[in-house]
């Protein structure tokens, strides 16, 4: 009689274990279709929160960012700003770079902001809009037309009635797809 209860036991418990291991292997393969989903969400893009994010670019308050390209069909970074200081300024350097630091020193060159028409004699008159650009290889640096990139940007500016011993030093970013 004792055998007989052991076995009875022994068949309850295995009976016990192959309905928590079926509970188990259910919630199993609907983990794995999860991640399956969650797999292929993320290949085709969907899961990318640069292209959910907005086009921007921002600057300290002295200067305004009125409009901004990347073009990587003319390598060429073109910012647009606006002196809000209320002084005039002369502006002495441009330096465009990634968030990252990718692109190597040398591969942009500066085209000269000082030759736009609202600078008369090397001055940006307060409340006047100047392009400042660049000549960038972007597509060798990484950047691919169509996917959103960010660059920062730094100048060297002086007031006028301050002189060139009292330069400042801005920096801001753009973040746009690249055209």
């Amino acid at each position: 009689m004792a055998l007989y209860r052991e076995t009875k036991m022994v068949k309850v418990r295995i009976k016990k274990a192959q309905a928590g291991l079926e509970f188990l292997a259910t919630y199993a393969w609907a983990f794995v279709v999860i991640l399956i989903i969650i797999g292929a969400l993320a290949y085709f893009g969907v899961t990318n929160p640069s292209r959910i994010l907005p086009d921007r670019c921002s600057i300290g308050s002295e200067f305004s960012c009125q409009n901004y390209i990347l073009d990587d069909t003319n390598n060429k970074v073109f910012i647009l700003l606006k002196n809000n200081l209320g002084e005039v300024v002369n502006i002495t350097s441009f330096v465009i770079n990634t968030e990252d630091g990718r692109i190597p020193v040398g591969t942009c060159t500066n085209d000269n902001p000082l030759y736009h028409t609202a600078i008369a004699n090397n001055y940006w008159r307060p409340g006047t809009v100047v392009t400042l650009n660049a000549t960038c290889d972007l597509s060798s640096i990484g950047f691919i037309s169509g996917q959103k990139e960010k660059i920062t940007f730094t100048f060297n500016y002086y007031d006028l009635k301050s002189g060139p011993a009292y330069s400042k030093q801005i920096s801001g970013e753009v973040f746009s797809t690249v055209r």
